[in-house]
């Protein structure tokens, strides 16, 4: 469990971004909002082939632009 140390007189704003960039950081927003629902596995294998889909059809447009 990430933790920050707040300092006498730390305006508690700062306080939350620390926070929320070292969640950013260890990805533990990411998989919390990826464990919020249930996917099944034919569905969660979809979108990872759709997803790999994608960077090897950006991947190509570089590729051909350069």
């Amino acid at each position: 469990m990430p933790s920050i140390r707040v300092r006498i007189g730390e305006p508690i704003d700062k306080a939350l971004r620390q926070l929320k960039k070292k969640l950013d950081k260890e990805g533990i927003m990411k998989s919390a909002k990826a464990h919020r629902f249930y996917d099944k596995p034919s569905i969660k294998k979809r979108a990872k082939s759709k997803a790999a889909r994608k960077r090897h059809k950006i991947a190509l447009k570089k590729k051909t632009y350069i």
